[in-house]
């Protein structure tokens, strides 16, 4: 069956149409078994046609789906959030490279594609606080800036660390920040975030 299945039929029916896709969707495009898909999908990536993001997930190396599409979509749910969420708002003067997310699943990192993306677990009650963004076509999931400056120092009060206080205070709410702190129902983070917003 995946001999049916050649190289021109596979550009065609998913380059374009798929920023990136697994086993599942060469199984469904072309109606051929997991094992077929599978092996599809080994050979192209062998032959360099395309690319492993991770396992299970590929892309075209000319057509590479944006970061921070592939940040939402390498680990499920999450959001980019933390210090480069604080840096795309220009909250923090730090350009920050390593795209930083949260996720109500583990703590995993994944180093692709030349990046690094972080995942951190948070309460699933504080998965919130995130807006849709365009980028080009493609749609991605980034927290507010008041809900990356919570997130942040949530995490830093876990691991003992500094909470953040150089950054811009005239982006930052501070009303909806003390609302997002709230969500955690930690009576330290919100002294925290009520001390660094003074």
């Amino acid at each position: 069956m995946a001999k049916l299945v050649n190289w021109y039929n596979f550009d065609q029916k998913i380059k374009g149409k798929l920023p990136f896709f697994s086993t599942i969707d060469v199984q469904r495009t072309f109606g051929v078994s997991k094992i077929a898909a599978t092996f599809l999908l080994y050979r192209y990536n062998k032959s360099g046609f395309i690319a492993r993001i991770k396992r299970g997930m590929y892309a075209f190396p000319d057509a590479l789906p944006p970061e921070l599409l592939l940040a939402n979509k390498m680990y499920e749910p999450s959001y980019i959030s933390l210090e480069f969420a604080l840096s795309y708002h220009q909250v923090i003067p730090e350009t920050v490279y390593e795209i930083t997310s949260v996720t109500t699943k583990a703590t995993r990192r994944f180093e692709t594609m030349g990046k690094v993306f972080s995942y951190r677990k948070i309460k699933r009650d504080a998965f919130t606080g995130y807006t849709v963004e365009k980028q080009g076509r493609f749609s991605f999931r980034i927290a507010d800036a008041e809900k990356a400056l919570v997130d942040a120092n949530y995490l830093r009060l876990l691991s003992n660390k500094k909470p953040i206080s150089r950054f811009n205070k005239e982006r930052i709410n501070v009303a909806k920040a003390l609302r997002y702190a709230n969500i955690f129902k930690s009576q330290k983070l919100i002294s925290i975030m009520k001390t660094t917003l003074k």
